[in-house]
């Protein structure tokens, strides 16, 4: 078993599944795999699939699933992190190549689950930082130095887990 805090590709259990529909607070969908887990040892990410259920593609590889996580990167998107750290990759060629690399490395692995009609990603890549949520996302489950701007995120999003798990397991599991 891997350490809670580590990268995990570990298939959902039913009780996982249930928990991270508490997470959201609604069924999650198209859900492979547990791609991180937070300290607290509750899955915070899942890989899903590049298609939903009903064959609607879904280019989100990487799904923050922890509702405190999720109001850590929505804290950050709103004091301008986004705009901040988009003027930073027209000015500093090394975040803007680390990004890039980012963006094919993401493509790569989604691809290799099923090819979707466009390269969409998610979070903006390449060029543009658009959803925070998507990037730590990524940034968590491929861990650290993969995506730089995912990586800035993750580090500026705090101990979300220090409160202890977001969600607890409902009596009997």
């Amino acid at each position: 078993m891997t350490a809670p805090g580590e990268r995990v590709r570990e298939p959902v259990t039913p009780e996982e599944h249930e928990l991270v529909a508490r997470q959201l607070g609604r069924p999650p969908r198209a859900v492979r795999a547990v791609a991180h887990r937070c300290p607290c040892g509750q899955p915070d990410v899942v890989q899903t699939s590049p298609w939903l259920e009903d064959g609607t593609p879904f280019p989100t590889l990487y799904y923050l699933t922890c509702p405190r996580a999720t109001a850590a990167a929505s804290r950050l998107e709103s004091t301008g992190r986004m705009r901040e750290w988009q003027d930073a990759l027209g000015t500093d060629a090394e975040l803007a190549a680390g990004y890039r690399a980012a963006h094919e490395a993401y493509l790569a692995e989604r691809d290799a689950l099923g090819e979707l009609p466009t390269r969409a990603t998610a979070g903006g890549m390449p060029d543009r930082v658009k959803c925070l949520h998507a990037l730590a996302g990524h940034a968590l489950a491929a861990g650290p130095g993969v995506n730089p701007v995912g990586d800035r995120a993750v580090a500026e999003m705090g101990e979300w887990w220090a409160a202890g798990p977001c969600a607890l397991r409902e009596e009997g599991q």
